[in-house]
This record gives structure tokens, C-alpha cells and sequence, in this order.
């Protein structure tokens, strides 16, 4: 897998775990009753490792993933049967048919996110 998009998927599954941390309150309880973890402190570190990935990305990736997040929740969406889980638009079957597809980092020609394609 290209390593660009193991950044971004990364990248994106902190955002996430940031989000449910600041907006749900259930989340927030457990992670403090169940794991002593100040909430707060965990959302820094996150920041923290969210803005380090970032600051690691090439700048013209880093500067297509700050177009992409302005805009959408997103930012990285499966290819599952030629189809984009962001819009929902059909891809390019030579592109969802390669051997390896995540060797190279892609993006949607509809919804410009980055994907990556399951078999």
C-alpha cells in the first residue's frame, strides 16, 4: 500500500476517534471510568499526532487532504465493485481491476477524496 494512504487512513481514524471523544458523552465517561484517561488530555494527543502526520504528508497531497477536509467528513473512501463509497460514482474499471491498486495513491475524478480499492 502506498504509504501516503497508510498516513491518511490514519490520519483519518484519529479525526474520527476525536470526533466521538468531543461528541459523545457516553465515549467520554467510558474512556475516563473504564481506562482512567483524562478526555481532555487524549484529545491534545491526538491533535498532537493528527498535526504530525499532517506535517509529514508531501505537500501536494497534504495540500489536496486540506481541500478535501474543509469541505468533507471523508477524506479517504473504499472502491468496493468500481464504485466510490464517497459519491458513489463508478471508477474506472482498469483502475479497480489491477493487481495491486493501492500500490499508487488515487483520487476520485468525481469527489477529488483519496481511495483505495477492495477487491
Amino acid at each position: 500500500m502506498d504509504p501516503a494512504l497508510t498516513s491518511l487512513l490514519e490520519i483519518q481514524d484519529l479525526r474520527s476517534q476525536a470526533r466521538e471523544l468531543r461528541t459523545d458523552p457516553a465515549a467520554g465517561r467510558l474512556q475516563e471510568e473504564q481506562f482512567d484517561l483524562d478526555v481532555e488530555q487524549a484529545l491534545e494527543s491526538l491533535e498532537r499526532k493528527i498535526a504530525e502526520l499532517v506535517d509529514q504528508l508531501d505537500p501536494k497531497v497534504r495540500r489536496r487532504y486540506d481541500r478535501v477536509r474543509d469541505s468533507l467528513e471523508r477524506v479517504v473512501v473504499p472502491v468496493i465493485g468500481g464504485t466510490c463509497y464517497g459519491c458513489f460514482v463508478s471508477i474506472a474499471t482498469a483502475s479497480a481491476g489491477e493487481d495491486e491498486p493501492n500500490k499508487a495513491l488515487r483520487t476520485c475524478e468525481n469527489c477529488g477524496r483519496f481511495i483505495y480499492i477492495l477487491s
